[in-house]
């Protein structure tokens, strides 16, 4: 007997046919401004860390790969520095759009021009704003770039496994959980780290970015 199709072989055919063609490998590495109604992304600089430092918390940074040495002003800066030197990823500085003020960061990570893929992560946000319209439309921007302007086919993200915060609000997003590597990676502490992996692929995207439209509407007024 013939072997039946391959449903997800032909709906990632379709998703194929009907891709956009992708930037130029250049643009994958270039740092966008994004502005939405409640937040707005910019390039970071040298100049936020002030700005960064006193809105941020250290106990955010429990879970992330790359941390502040120690939380202290200087360090601070130095982590900033180390950011910007970082070829293989493009960090951008979370603004509000009201007032200007930076409230947070996020990034994009492993980015592959060749195979139409990154990751968005390394994200925070200052306590006072979680839970706001500002991790969901953040994500939108993020997104909508990924997808919409580089011609992604797919975006990852990716947690530590004991981030249950992260875990649901990248689920939340409408992101596919696809597994855990386990002793994935070593914490800055040392301890061994399980990370969760979540990915939306280009035939998704419309689906997830209504989502976060709805969640948006829902959250409209601050």
């Amino acid at each position: 007997m013939p072997k039946p199709p391959d449903d997800h072989a032909a709906r990632s055919g379709e998703r194929a046919s009907a891709s956009r063609c992708p930037a130029a490998p250049g643009e994958w590495f270039a740092a966008p401004r994004l502005g939405g109604r409640f937040v707005r992304l910019e390039p970071l600089h040298p100049d936020h860390a002030d700005a960064l430092f006193d809105v941020g918390d250290p106990r955010t940074f429990l879970y992330h790969l790359t941390v502040p040495a120690a939380w202290t002003r200087e360090a601070f800066g130095e982590y900033i520095a180390r950011l910007l030197a970082m070829t293989d990823r493009v960090t951008l500085a979370m603004l509000d759009a009201k007032t200007g003020s930076p409230i947070g960061a996020s990034a994009y990570l492993e980015i592959r021009p060749a195979h139409r893929a990154l990751e968005i992560g390394a994200t925070w946000i200052t306590p006072s704003r979680r839970g706001t319209a500002i991790n969901p439309e953040s994500k939108l921007l993020m997104l909508s770039h990924a997808f919409d302007t580089l011609g992604a086919i797919r975006v990852q993200l990716k947690c530590d496994a004991r981030n249950l915060q992260s875990r649901r609000a990248i689920a939340k997003l409408g992101a596919t959980e696809e597994g855990t590597l386990r002793d994935h990676m070593l914490a800055p502490n040392g301890s061994r780290r399980n990370t969760v992996f979540f990915s939306i692929l280009e035939g998704e995207w419309a689906d997830v970015r209504k989502n976060l439209e709805r969640r948006l509407e829902a959250l409209g007024v601050e």
